[in-house]
């Protein structure tokens, strides 16, 4: 799960989007995305390939704190609603574990941009046991 200095160490389509986690807690987590142009679609919305990478992220990194050390997410499938269009600001995507088993964990996302509900989404994560050491 990227906190802290791994946060900042962030690569390939996390960091290129800019996601910050803002509050990790055992169960919960919430990311922030600055909505920036070259993110926008040609009409100037927010594209909705960003929203679903956001979801995405947000879904398996929220259950890292609550895994055996070593074991990784894997999402299986996942459900998005876009409810408004998002032009400019910061998204806020705060997810919540609502079901956790050894292997699975179903996920409810909501983002928030200034305020205003712009996307729901919930999820399923296979959680990967850590490989045994020989």
């Amino acid at each position: 799960m990227l906190t802290g200095d791994a946060a900042e160490a962030a690569s390939g389509l996390t960091a290129y989007l800019g996601i910050r986690h803002a509050e990790v807690g055992p169960g919960v987590l919430r990311a922030e995305l600055d909505v920036r142009d070259e993110l926008k679609n040609p009409v100037g919305n927010l594209h909705g390939g960003v929203l679903a990478a956001l979801c995405d992220h947000v879904l398996g990194s929220v259950c890292y704190p609550v895994m055996p050390r070593g074991s990784w997410a894997a999402t299986t499938e996942f459900k998005l609603n876009y409810l408004a269009p998002v032009t400019q600001g910061t998204l806020v995507a705060t997810a919540q574990i609502d079901a956790l088993t050894k292997r699975t964990a179903v996920v409810r996302i909501e983002v928030v941009n200034e305020g205003r509900a712009v996307c729901l989404a919930q999820g399923t994560v296979l959680i990967m046991a850590p490989k045994a050491v020989d």
